[in-house]
């Protein structure tokens, strides 16, 4: 982990940086924010709870695990990794990928799902909670000077 933190680029664009601070900032933050908000008891019991059933644990894992890659991709990423920033689109297709079919009961466990009547309304609310995530990937591929900082390497 030092050493990806010692070779810092000198000319990382503003919007590179920008990006990768706000996927860091944005992941810790909601953990930090769910923990508050469900309290030391609850948040044992959503552990035990996905811990019931197999495929609850899968997702469970496999949440925590893109959690971890999120934050990897946004380290390298800030040091013109190109890998980093389709691993941020691959995370982001993935998860929202799940949360539609879960919200929509497509697929159980419906671990990571959001509550809607219709399904419009699903798609919206889903949409509208990656609205952040879209801000992002906009600032890592629009602005000409993060396509030329990920085209040098």
């Amino acid at each position: 982990m030092s050493e990806t933190l010692k070779k810092v680029p000198l000319f990382t664009p503003a919007p590179v940086l920008v990006a990768g601070i706000a996927i860091i900032a944005t992941r810790c933050i909601s953990v930090v924010m769910l923990a508050n908000e469900l309290g030391y008891e609850e948040l044992v019991n959503f552990v035990h709870r996905s811990a019931q059933a197999w495929d609850s644990t899968v997702i469970f894992i496999a949440s925590q695990l893109i959690f971890l890659f999120e934050l990897r991709c946004a380290f390298t990423l800030m040091h013109g990794s190109n890998r980093g920033r389709w691993g941020y689109v691959a995370t982001q297709i993935i998860v929202l990928g799940y949360m539609l079919m879960a919200s929509m009961g497509w697929i159980y466990p419906e671990i990571f799902s959001i509550d809607g009547e219709t399904n419009a309304q699903i798609i919206h609310h889903t949409l509208s909670q990656k609205l952040p995530d879209v801000m992002v990937l906009l600032l890592l591929f629009v602005p000409a000077s993060s396509r030329a900082f990920f085209r040098r390497r």
